[in-house]
């Protein structure tokens, strides 16, 4: 019985496999790379590559290259002056506010704005903090897909086993290195991202050949699934680095701050007495708030970033097996300490 059970499943396996090299639909295409560049393996093979057109990131926007720091402490300037302003002009409105009625109003509009603060405070900081998880996950998603591959390379015969496994060493430390460049330095983060294309083009060169020399489910099949693997979560890691909270939220969230600095302000006039110590000690803690939210909405620079440790790891342990084998292995690009998780 054990033994056709397991004819079966061996039998589905090859049946699955054969109709991914059947059909074309099913199949994913080369990794496309940038201009200019073209992978040695597939200029000494005579294969074409497609083009990759200039990559064109999501608009920076107004505030992105200014620093958190510095929005931070202008925000909090801006809005001590705001409720100034508010406090003075409801100074010279004293005598056409004084009766109960103007001042119910004063005080339902001042509630009012607060409430729409904390709304607008609450969603940009639960938005932030996606984006940071997203990154996170991505992080560790891309050392699993990596270590798979490089650890189902050696399945794959002498020749193919020694080039994909030091191409996907090349490659881990072309990752870990992408991990502290800010997106806002263009050039670098360019020259990293057709690195990584070229790279990505020779492992699915080397993992094609592999298919066309054993076109079995085991290794080949494992190997370009893998592959496979790795492609992707290079582009669910970009796109997750890539994601932030809208600017025109931004600057509604910074807007509506001051107005309401400038309706306390306002409201404290209207009464002859200056905002108690407690409505300034809310500005500054609101104004902490939202340096949180720009700090964690911009990856890989601030006080808050998104840990490497599982890059790093897998770096190391790639090192270690490298020269547990003999082989030079490629120079790590950061401390890496320990190893990364078993697969």
């Amino acid at each position: 019985m054990l033994e056709t059970n397991a004819g079966r499943i061996c039998k589905l396996a090859a049946d699955e496999y054969q109709a991914f090299l059947m059909f074309p639909k099913f199949r994913l295409s080369p990794p496309i790379i940038a201009p200019g560049s073209r992978p040695a393996s597939q200029a000494s093979a005579g294969l074409s590559v497609v083009p990759r057109p200039e990559r064109v990131g999501p608009k920076k926007g107004l505030m992105y290259d200014i620093p958190a720091g510095v929005i931070s402490v202008v925000l909090l300037a801006v809005a001590l002056a705001a409720i100034e302003i508010g406090f003075r002009i409801g100074c010279q409105s004293k005598g056409a506010a004084v009766d109960d009625d103007s001042k119910t109003h004063i005080n339902a509009t001042q509630s009012s704005t607060l409430g729409i603060l904390a709304l607008l405070l609450a969603f940009t900081f639960s938005l932030s903090l996606q984006h940071l998880d997203a990154r996170s996950n991505a992080v560790v998603d891309e050392a699993n897909t990596i270590g798979t591959a490089y650890l189902r390379a050696q399945l794959l015969p002498a020749p193919l086993r020694d080039e994909t496994r030091t191409l996907l060493r090349e490659y881990v430390d072309l990752r870990v290195r992408a991990g502290g460049v800010s997106i806002t330095n263009d050039d670098e983060w360019a020259s990293l991202t057709a690195e990584a294309g070229a790279l990505q083009s020779d492992l699915w060169n080397a993992a094609r050949r592999a298919a066309d020399a054993n076109p079995s489910p085991v290794p080949s099949g494992m190997f370009v699934q893998a592959t496979n693997d790795l492609i992707d979560s290079f582009g669910r890691r970009d796109a997750a680095i890539h994601r932030r909270v809208p600017e025109v939220v931004l600057i509604l969230l910074l807007g509506t701050f001051l107005i309401t600095s400038g309706i306390v302000g306002f409201s404290g006039g209207v009464t002859g007495r200056r905002p108690p110590l407690v409505s300034f000690a809310m500005v500054v803690l609101i104004v902490m708030l939202v340096f949180v939210i720009l700090d964690v909405d911009r990856p890989i620079r601030g006080l808050i970033t998104v840990s490497e440790k599982n890059l790093r790891d897998l770096q190391a342990s790639m090192k270690a097996d490298a020269a547990a084998m003999g082989r030079p292995a490629i120079a790590a690009s950061g401390p890496a300490p320990g190893r990364a998780a078993s697969r």
